[in-house]
């Protein structure tokens, strides 16, 4: 019996250059956001980077959202979200931080306010790039 290929499209997939992997990353954005989307249920924090292409971080914390199934539910569903957003001038590194009541809306409301937010997140931080002085 043949099993079907479930391998991705060349470079649709999220490796690691498109995640933050260490403690500094994190710290880095932790400590001076650029940009913040604020929503009862998440919130997102960006800085700008150097590297080509946007990097995500998760957090979901076991206090906010009990269940491992939801969490991991949370932490794919952003992923996808992030993973199909069109490529900007403008690299961020990106962390999504998960609120108290996330887990309660179904996976379409969860897709539908990531990319709402990340809408924000990304206006927000061109029009911070834009006050700069230079």
């Amino acid at each position: 019996m043949n099993s079907p290929d479930l391998r991705l499209p060349p470079g649709t997939g999220f490796d690691k250059t498109r995640r933050l992997l260490t403690a500094e990353h994190y710290r880095r954005v932790f400590a001076a956001p650029d940009a913040r989307a604020s929503h009862r249920q998440i919130l997102l924090l960006a800085r700008t980077n150097e590297q080509p292409g946007h990097r995500l971080g998760l957090v979901v914390a076991k206090k906010n959202v009990r269940k491992a199934v939801q969490r991991n539910r949370i932490k794919r569903i952003a992923r996808e979200v992030f993973r199909f957003q069109p490529s900007q001038p403008l690299n961020l590194d990106v962390i999504v931080l998960a609120r108290r009541g996330l887990d309660e809306l179904d996976n379409p409301a969860l897709a539908k306010l990531l990319r709402e937010q990340w809408s924000r997140l990304l206006r927000t931080s061109q029009h911070n790039r834009d006050k700069r002085p230079c």
